[in-house]
C-alpha cells in the first residue's frame, strides 16, 4: 500500500499543496498534521509509523517533513528500511537501502538540519537587533488600545464584567488584568 504523509510547522500554514501533490502520486492513504518537526513525539506519524508493513511505501514531497535533524532522519528511513518499507521522497526520489543510498540520505538530513539551524540563528540576531531599538515591544501586540480599555474599565463602574464584555468584545480575564494593572499603578 502506498501512504502519504503531509506536514507543516505551524498552525497557520497550509496543507494543500503537499496533499493535492500525493494525491496525485496514488497515495492511498494520506496521513496530515501540523505540528513541528522539531518534536519527535508526532501524534498522527506515530500512527502512520504503526500502520506501514513490508513491501509499502511512505511517500513525501520533502524529507524536511519526515524529519529535521540528522539523527532523527537517519533512525526513522533505517527502521523503515529495516521492515521492508520502501521511501520515496517526491523531490528526491526513492531512497534506497544501499552504502550510496544512505550517504545521499545522510548528506541531504545534514544540509536541511544546517539550514534549519541558521534560520533559528538568523531570527535570533534579528530579535537581538530589534530589542536594541527604543520603540521595540517584546511579545504580540496588543489587540485593544489603551484608549479602548481605559473606556471599558470606564464602564465597569455602572455595567458587570460579563455585559462590558457583550458590549465592547474586551474579554473579561482581559479587563480584570486591565484593572488589577491600573489599581497597581495607584
Amino acid at each position: 500500500m502506498k501512504y502519504g504523509y503531509a506536514r507543516v510547522s505551524t498552525a497557520v500554514q497550509e496543507l494543500e499543496v503537499q496533499l493535492v501533490t500525493l494525491e496525485a502520486e496514488g497515495c492511498e492513504r494520506i496521513f496530515r498534521e501540523k505540528y513541528t518537526g522539531a518534536k519527535t513525539n508526532r501524534p498522527e506519524f506515530t500512527e502512520l509509523l504503526a500502520h506501514l508493513e513490508k513491501g509499502d511505501t511512505l511517500v513525501a514531497t520533502k524529507l524536511d517533513r519526515l524529519a529535521r535533524n540528522t539523527e532523527e532522519g537517519i533512525k526513522v528511513i533505517r527502521e523503515l528500511f529495516e521492515k521492508g518499507i520502501k521511501v520515496h521522497i517526491l523531490n528526491l526520489g526513492l531512497l534506497e537501502d544501499t552504502p550510496t543510498g544512505r550517504f545521499f540520505l545522510q548528506t541531504l538530513l545534514a544540509v536541511a538540519e544546517l539550514e534549519r539551524s541558521m534560520i533559528i540563528e538568523r531570527m535570533a540576531e534579528g530579535k537581538a537587533i530589534a530589542m536594541l531599538r527604543d520603540d521595540y515591544v517584546a511579545g504580540r501586540p496588543p489587540k485593544f488600545s489603551k484608549k479602548q480599555i481605559d473606556h471599558a474599565l470606564a464602564m465597569l463602574n455602572d455595567h458587570s464584567y460579563t455585559m462590558v464584555e457583550e458590549m465592547t468584545g474586551i474579554s473579561k480575564s482581559t479587563l480584570v488584568r486591565a484593572a488589577r494593572k491600573a489599581r497597581a499603578a495607584e
